[in-house]
């Protein structure tokens, strides 16, 4: 079977392309946007978006702890959104196709993880009486990028079966 593009297989699917650049928007704006402030007694406030915290998590010798995120929050997010672009545009091999979306579903249930640490930051600081923290509209928006991402590979996958289907 000659290669072909998913793109060139269904190129009514106009969704895929706003879904993947609907994420990478999202998650640019995600990762610079304020995503929690932390109030300390009422004397100290700090306002953190995810750069930020991976900076200031780096500069406090947290070393483990600002690679994990930085692993999670940059580099995970922007190579799903790279593989399946290369996945719904490149003329690639049913079976390279077939592993890319095998290991992306694989590593997808990763994908919350940062999303998960912020909110649970929240919820130990509200049952702490010395440090309140509020959420901001940048860990809705890296959510929703992660969101974006996550419908975007399903739909991928559900077009692939077709096409594996149909041949």
């Amino acid at each position: 079977m000659t290669e072909i593009s998913l793109l060139e297989r269904h190129p009514r699917a106009f969704e895929i392309p706003i879904l993947l650049l609907g994420s990478v928007i999202c998650l640019v704006s995600g990762l610079v946007l304020p995503t929690v402030t932390l109030r300390e007694l009422i004397f100290w406030k700090h306002t953190f978006s995810i750069l930020s915290g991976i900076q200031n998590l780096y500069l406090e010798k947290y070393y483990f702890l600002a690679i994990v995120i930085f692993i999670f929050s940059i580099v995970f997010p922007l190579g799903k959104l790279a593989t399946l672009a290369i996945i719904w545009y490149k003329r690639i091999s049913e079976e390279k196709r077939h592993q890319y979306i095998h290991w992306l579903g694989v590593l997808g249930k990763w994908s919350m993880l940062d999303v998960f640490v912020v909110a649970v930051t929240i919820v130990l600081t509200k049952a702490s009486g010395l440090i309140e923290a509020e959420p901001h509209i940048g860990i809705y928006i890296f959510a929703l990028a992660i969101l974006f991402s996550m419908i975007a590979t399903m739909r991928i996958d559900a077009l692939n079966k077709r096409l594996n289907s149909e041949t």
